[in-house]
């Protein structure tokens, strides 16, 4: 699944060439709500977390997810796509540009004066995400509070970490990547986690998260040190960077997503 830095990446790329243009085309084959009309102006695009937001005028606004298998392409108009044309699940043209939505599972418009819509909650679809740490400055207090009273203190820390309601951004990669850096192992108890130990891993987030952002692959080690581009994620009975133990994987919450980490450093 694209992790928060991803999302933010594809916003970044896709907001030069779309934002302040002129609605050309639009297509969505399995769409959820209201369609924006050519001759439509597009306002900004927004990363919220993991979700992608395409803001028209009038107070319409395009939402994806990409869970596994969603992909943001941007192409000049005439230029050859990478992905086949049946996996279009949004494409949003203007002057000189198309922006091409692939795989996405969620593909729904929603009214920012009316926000329930056609989902009927009364509320935007992304209001219920906590701070992006993938921001500058996310509110690390409201991320504790909303650690405290969204969950259990028998949830485990591996997966408290990935609920997009406590904080948004961190995915697989960062979890794994981010209880190691903090020496913190994954499946202890959120009741046995001191609130500085608790504020450090989001801190630690933000900072990983924030430097990701740019060009280039995605590294979460010192790169001057010469060990790779993650400590633990990927790695499973490659000895530890730091004490050459073998990286476990073991699979954590509802979704049995994979976990790494390193039984020494993080015991």
């Amino acid at each position: 699944m694209p992790e928060g830095d991803t999302i933010h990446r594809a916003a970044a790329r896709l907001r030069p060439a779309l934002a302040g243009q002129t609605l050309v085309r639009f297509e969505a084959p399995r769409l959820t709500g209201d369609r924006p009309k050519p001759g439509t102006g597009i306002e900004e695009v927004e990363a919220v977390g993991k979700h992608l937001l395409v803001h028209f005028e009038g107070g319409l606004t395009l939402q994806t997810h990409m869970r596994m298998t969603g992909s943001w392409h941007l192409y000049r108009t005439g230029e050859r796509w990478q992905k086949p044309r049946h996996l279009v699940r949004a494409l949003v043209e203007v002057q000189d540009w198309v922006a091409v939505c692939f795989a996405a599972p969620v593909v729904r418009t929603y009214r920012r004066d009316h926000p329930g819509g056609p989902l009927g909650t009364g509320t935007s679809p992304v209001a219920h995400i906590g701070p992006d740490l993938c921001r500058a400055d996310p509110d690390i207090d409201e991320c504790l509070d909303r650690m405290a009273s969204l969950t259990s203190p028998d949830d485990e820390i591996g997966a408290v970490l990935m609920d997009q309601r406590i904080a948004a951004g961190v995915g697989n990669v960062y979890k794994s990547e981010v209880l190691f850096a903090c020496g913190i192992d994954p499946f202890a108890r959120l009741a046995d986690l001191s609130e500085p130990a608790r504020r450090s891993l989001l801190t630690t987030a933000n900072r990983l998260l924030q430097a990701n952002l740019g060009s280039g692959p995605r590294t979460t080690v010192d790169p001057a040190s010469g060990s790779g581009r993650v400590a633990v994620y990927g790695r499973q009975r490659q000895p530890c960077r730091r004490c050459g133990t073998p990286i476990r994987m073991r699979r954590q919450g509802d979704q049995a997503r994979s976990t790494y980490w390193c039984p020494t450093c993080q015991a």
